[in-house]
């Protein structure tokens, strides 16, 4: 009779990636595994290399912002607004009051578009493929908003120092309107497809937990942060912006005790907890963006005069500037976690040191230990999960 002690087994590495469907972007995993089980798992980051911060120090403030849109080209709002509040650090002037409403509404509605597509392309990880076709769904139609404001769908390059490129109008702001509406429900079809969806549960639930202290030990942010129990939102915690005039949670992942909703076979910390935070936070996006259109002022300037030079058409054009020799360093919540930016001036018009801070890399480094003892169909899960944005990883 044959016993577990009689056979022999052989370890084996596995490569997935750099070209992966389930590694979302160009990211390598070297997994050693004995049978189904991921003895280690390696990262392996790099691929997407393209000297961000060098090429931020050859260019002017200004011009250095649309390398800003290729790091979390996913949350590119989000990258423009956080590189444009250090350069106004730095500036110590004030930005027009419109434009700042401007700002939170269009990093909210990115905010959404980025989980939408975290969410949707999770779904197929998994293997459900319907999810995935609601949320581009739902996705596009703020892509076709992006579009309208600036003519981009992807890299943006509108949130700039001293305020924003273009002005929104009345129509589009009556999109958006309607778009604030018509969304709460489908987040509540999504549930239904998906949250709650039994394989679904079982897939994610009780997979690559991270406990709270490993969280905060590897300084994961964003909703890998909040997954794991700790309600940390820099947006509440530490405001930019004009957050502070806003009402709306900041969510962190709980047990079934405390929340019905979540299925019993959930751990705080799980896979499915980091997709709970995501799907929660789109509602809280919502919520900003309706009490933004509703105290946005009717009148005012998009850009402050130390950083545009009026036209005769009404419009603003992006000049040269040159901000006092000092440091600045301001981080923003974004999609993925905590965005921060360290600019260093010398009084001329380029930085003379530009340094990001990006989430994606603190929180795609805890991998390794997350991974061990779980099956390689579990990888994928877990990978997907951690939500993570190679061109931020790599910068």
């Amino acid at each position: 009779m044959t016993t577990a002690r009689d056979i022999r087994t052989e370890e084996m590495l596995l490569n997935m990636g750099p070209q992966h469907p389930s590694t979302h972007g160009v990211f390598r995993v070297v997994i050693r595994t004995d049978g189904e089980v991921v003895l280690d798992a390696e990262p392996h980051v790099g691929y997407l290399h393209r000297c961000f911060e060098k090429c931020a120090e050859g260019n002017t403030y200004v011009g250095a912002t649309p390398y800003t849109d290729r790091l979390d080209y996913l949350s590119a709002m989000m990258n423009n607004l956080g590189y444009s509040l250090a350069v106004e650090n730095l500036m110590g002037e004030p930005v027009p009051e419109r434009a700042q409403f401007i700002r939170i509404v269009v990093a909210e509605l990115q905010r959404i578009a980025s989980h939408l597509l975290a969410i949707g392309t999770y779904g197929l990880d998994v293997g459900a493929i319907t999810p995935f076709l609601y949320c581009f769904r739902d996705r596009e139609k703020l892509l076709k908003l992006f579009e309208i404001v600036c003519g981009q769908r992807l890299n943006y390059n509108y949130v700039r120092p001293g305020g924003v490129a273009y002005d929104l109008t009345p129509d589009f702001l009556d999109r958006v309107r309607a778009f604030v509406d018509y969304f709460p429900p489908k987040v509540r079809e999504l549930n239904d497809l998906l949250s709650y969806n039994r394989i679904f549960i079982s897939r994610t639930a009780r997979v690559g937990v991270i406990p709270r202290e490993m969280a905060i030990g590897y300084g994961c942010t964003g909703p890998v942060l909040r997954g794991s129990g700790v309600r940390r939102d820099l947006r509440k915690d530490e405001p930019y912006c004009i957050y502070d005039r806003f009402d709306f949670q900041a969510l962190a992942a709980v047990p079934h005790a405390e929340d019905p909703r979540v299925p019993e076979e959930v751990v705080v910390g799980d896979c499915w907890s980091r997709y709970w935070v995501r799907v929660n936070e789109m509602l809280e996006s919502c919520r900003i963006v309706d009490q933004a259109l509703r105290g946005m002022p009717r009148e005012g300037s998009f850009l402050a005069r130390w950083a545009g030079a009026k036209l005769k058409e009404g419009r603003f054009t992006s000049k040269t500037f040159r901000p006092p020799k000092g440091e600045a360093y301001l981080k923003v919540e974004n999609s993925r976690g905590e965005l921060g930016f360290y600019i260093v001036s010398d009084g001329g018009t380029n930085p003379y040191r530009v340094k990001c801070r990006a989430p994606s890399f603190h929180n795609v480094s805890l991998l390794r230990e997350v991974s061990r003892g779980c099956m390689v169909a579990d990888m994928v899960a877990i990978i997907g999960s951690l939500d993570i944005v190679m061109g931020e990883v790599d910068r």
